[in-house]
């Protein structure tokens, strides 16, 4: 559909078992994905016995607990060895519908971008969807924080949704960054600080029991993570730290 381009669908699995599989149907029922990338974290579940039996799927066993950034290092790297040349992130826990995947694939598979992410801030139904007041007013900070100081205008860094290209992905130093759920913001600062555009869609979410989320106390040193990454983003370009990125 795009040119002959790859389509791999990478799943940071940890103790997915009740959502895995329809995840994973519905994201092959969009019809494009190539293949489905799952690398389980060392789950106490069923979720590798799920996962080895969904069709279209190439399963990855850490032999120990990595953390969410540790997980999305082999995601990237197996999908890359793999032959994806677009790569969407879709969580397990069916929180981020993967209707949205034909959408984010074409604003890569096109040429229009090389990043994209799933906002649940765009449109404006984050609370409506369930965001609980305290994440949502901590996201809004943190995103204002780091568009201050990185001198961008995104809606929100925080999102798990995201879509990427193989060159974008090749350029990134993503192995350098945390194991844990700053990760997610850091390699957004590395995208930022390559000069590449990210790109935004509007992406409605749910929020359930047995849908992922980390708790008061994580989301405190993810969110200090997140100010600490804008600070040395900025002190990188004003020459008072080295490059975030080599280029």
């Amino acid at each position: 559909m795009y040119k002959n381009k790859k389509v791999v669908v990478v799943m940071p699995a940890y103790n997915a078992e009740r959502t895995l599989e329809k995840t994973h149907a519905e994201v092959m029922d969009q019809s494009i994905v190539d293949l489905v990338v799952i690398v389980d974290d060392k789950s106490h579940d069923q979720t590798t016995a799920i996962a080895a039996g969904l069709p279209n799927a190439k399963l990855i066993c850490h032999e120990k607990n990595r953390g969410y950034g540790g997980n999305q290092k082999t995601c990237y790297r197996v999908a890359l060895e793999e032959g994806a040349d677009i790569v969407i992130m879709v969580h397990p826990d069916y929180q981020y519908t993967p209707l949205l995947i034909p959408a984010m694939a074409s604003l890569i598979g096109n040429g229009l971008y090389h990043c994209v992410l799933g906002s649940r801030i765009l449109g404006g139904i984050a609370l409506r969807s369930g965001m609980p007041w305290w994440r949502y007013f901590s996201n809004r900070i943190l995103t204002l924080f780091q568009n201050i100081l990185l001198g961008a205008k995104l809606s929100e860094y925080h999102s798990g949704y995201r879509a990427f290209s193989r060159e974008l992905l090749e350029k990134i130093p993503f192995e350098e960054n945390s194991e844990d759920f700053v990760f997610d913001n850091q390699i957004l600062l590395q995208i930022h600080w390559l000069g590449y555009v990210i790109a935004e869609i509007t992406c409605p979410t749910k929020y359930f029991e047995g849908a992922s989320s980390i708790g008061f106390m994580r989301s405190v040193k993810y969110g200090l993570g997140c100010v600490a990454g804008a600070m040395k983003f900025r002190l990188a370009k004003a020459g008072f730290l080295p490059p975030l990125v080599s280029r």
